[in-house]
């Protein structure tokens, strides 16, 4: 039996959440067993909750939803046998944008819908950022829904569309969309893939045996074996049967704009993006940060485990050794007991712990991915100083993350980045240590392979968490009285 799942809040270690991971295999026996393991290598982009849907020709759709990790939920016999067929999706989540309410069943992807053609699943990575207005209008046109999810609205918008078939009906259904989406969509006989025309976030294509499989990241084909074929383009459908794959533009073109933080933070480092080895972006994040902001220092340690590439960049290119100055506790689980509040605010001891015997009176550069709101690199230096360090110098894998993100990822109000209200150096302060720097946005691009770094007319990347430059606006949020970086 599983552990019972506690809602947690993404922002409990202080780190940038993606929302969402989405997978979806055709044409192989189990396919849900697929699925599964998908969704096991894609956990990292979504700890809250999972789902999976299969279909049969005898059984029709099956489908399971259930609270935490994959792992505890669909590893069982038991529950799988329920989900037979040779074509499945599946889905992980953390609460949508801005949620401040627990997970609820009802808002577990995919999700299903029965139309007179037949019956539909959809699971959607990304986010609608004018989901509330197309969400009033539609319940003003007689449209009940059952969730929260800003994914439903594609459910309801397929439901009014006047096509014949269930792919024309995702089609007509998102050129009513703004925002982020990179979608997998079954229906009866057709495992259907659908990327966003700015490509914010990831989608791959993958071939297993005789079928076909999508997935949010490459490392998720490795896990059943299957071999990678291509990302699919910004604005590409694909509609995957036994017969192949079909392609098409629903869209009008754009220039793509893929969000930057998958190379920083949100992919796992063994996934290739863009034809990039993540891992190596992040190496070479780390090298850059050296040559912009060097420092004399006994060793390099990183954050674990996000900062352990820029890490290692960064000690190569300074000279510096590299150490493993704290060490991550790997069996720290979701459900550890925390019966009283001072149990509770040991919480990063629980997770990470400093090699005192490494770090006593050396001058230590720390290494992490990103700072967010300051917390969680308050602690650790803390751990680092108590430990009997003689300095230590932060050095950020990332520029300063001073803008909220509305593609996809959970972040706190703007007010709440640390980075939004303080500068540089008040930040240095406030962390209370002995120098922080972050790479620029120029050494990201050309850790990321822009050679020139940001082309400042026409960014190369979504990377409006640092620059405030939001290549769709988030209609949404600005309804709310956020104020767009050009308004202020």
């Amino acid at each position: 039996m599983s552990e019972p799942y506690l809602p947690r809040h993404p922002f409990d270690d202080d780190k940038l959440r993606e929302e969402c991971g989405i997978f979806g295999v055709i044409g192989v026996a189990d396919a849900a067993q697929f699925v599964a393991l998908g969704l096991h290598a894609l956990q990292h982009r979504g700890q809250e909750a999972g789902g999976i849907v299969s279909y049969t020709p005898e059984g029709g759709f099956a489908s399971a939803r259930r609270f935490g990790y994959v792992r505890d939920n669909f590893t069982s016999h038991k529950l799988m046998e329920t989900l037979p067929g040779t074509l499945s999706i599946g889905h992980v989540r953390y609460s949508t944008a801005g949620s401040k309410e627990p997970t609820q069943i009802r808002d577990v992807q995919p999700l299903f819908a029965e139309f007179a053609m037949g019956g539909c699943a959809i699971a959607h990575n990304g986010n609608i950022t004018n989901a509330l207005v197309l969400k009033r209008e539609l319940i003003e046109r007689g449209s009940i829904f059952q969730s929260s999810s800003d994914t439903e609205c594609i459910i309801h918008l397929m439901a009014r569309s006047m096509h014949r078939n269930i792919p024309e009906r995702i089609k007509d259904a998102l050129r009513s969309v703004e925002g982020a989406f990179s979608i997998v969509a079954m229906t009866r006989s057709k495992l259907i893939g659908v990327r966003d025309p700015l490509g914010v976030r990831p989608l791959m294509l993958g071939k297993v045996g005789d079928g076909w499989v999508l997935s949010s990241e490459t490392c998720a084909l490795d896990i059943i074996g299957a071999d990678f074929v291509r990302e699919l383009a910004p604005g590409e459908m694909v509609i995957c049967t036994a017969a192949g794959v079909e392609s098409f533009f629903p869209f009008e073109r754009v220039k793509s704009r893929f969000c930057v933080f998958e190379y920083v933070y949100f992919s796992r480092p063994d996934s290739v993006i863009g034809g990039h080895s993540v891992y190596e972006a992040r190496r070479r994040i780390g090298v850059e940060l050296a040559r912009e902001a060097p420092v004399e220092a006994d060793l390099v340690c990183p954050v674990p485990d996000s900062g352990t590439p820029a890490a290692i960049g960064f000690s190569q290119e300074s000279g510096i050794p590299y150490a493993m100055g704290i060490i991550r506790n790997q069996y720290m689980g979701r459900t550890f007991i925390e019966p009283t509040d001072h149990i509770r605010n040991m919480g990063v001891r629980l997770k990470l712990n400093v090699n005192r015997a490494l770090v006593a009176g050396k001058r230590i550069v720390l290494v992490d991915d990103s700072v967010v709101r300051g917390t969680t690199s308050r602690k650790i230096k803390e751990m680092i100083l108590d430990a009997g360090a003689a300095e230590v110098h932060f050095r950020i894998a990332s520029p300063p993350t001073q803008w909220p993100c509305f593609y996809g990822v959970d972040t706190p109000d703007r007010e709440k980045l640390l980075a939004s209200t303080m500068s540089e150096e008040e930040m240095r302060d406030h962390l209370g240590v002995t120098s922080l720097q972050f790479v620029s946005l120029d050494g990201l691009y050309r850790a990321v392979g822009e050679a020139k770094g940001r082309n400042t007319n026409e960014p190369q990347f979504c990377d409006a968490c640092f620059s405030g430059d939001y290549p769709v606006q988030p209609a949404d949020m600005i309804d709310r009285g956020f104020a767009l970086k050009a308004a202020e």
